[in-house]
């Protein structure tokens, strides 16, 4: 696997400072505030869009995933992307899906740690990438019950992009 390398692309940068790194506590903090009260076929599809619509604004060169129960109700690529960003997709994904927590979040808490997800997990790093970018679909009384995914950013952009489309998607809701 290659590294996670992107071009840069000011007009892609999601409209939260990219040189602040949020602390751990701030990542769980967003993962609690981020739930929604259900998540159908359709609101897959309109988050979906959503997220289009915000990387073709910005010129981003983004592959876009959303999964529920493993079924993927929504992907996209968008021109600059390749299929390199499909395989780091699916390699953020099965870390949300296994810790139930974001990909960035896993990876700072390692980091915290004074570690790297890479060295202490003993996943396969071709199979695992503990990089921002996917985040869990968390149904409030239910718990996670899928993903949202990014890729084609730097991964905190990715972050950052994903969490900035989710807290326009669920505003009514938080």
């Amino acid at each position: 696997m290659t590294a996670h390398k992107h071009p840069a692309n000011p007009a892609a940068t999601p409209r939260i400072t990219p040189e602040l790194t949020p602390s751990v506590e701030e990542l769980e903090a967003q993962e609690r505030r981020l739930v929604f009260r259900r998540f159908t076929y359709d609101d897959a599809w309109a988050l979906g869009l959503l997220l289009v619509r915000m990387a073709r604004e910005r010129q981003a060169p983004v592959a876009i995933d959303i999964r529920r129960s493993g079924q993927q109700l929504f992907h996209a690529a968008l021109p600059g992307s390749t299929p390199d960003n499909d395989a780091w997709i699916d390699r953020k994904r099965r870390v949300v899906e296994r810790y139930g927590s974001a990909s960035y979040l896993v990876g700072a808490r390692h980091r915290a740690k004074g570690t790297t997800f890479e060295e202490s997990s003993r996943l396969d790093p071709d199979t695992y990438a503990a990089h921002g970018g996917s985040f869990p679909v968390t149904v409030a009384d239910v718990g996670v019950i899928g993903t949202v995914t990014v890729s084609g950013l730097p991964q905190l952009q990715d972050h950052r992009f994903v969490v900035e489309a989710l807290e326009e998607f669920l505003k009514d809701e938080i």
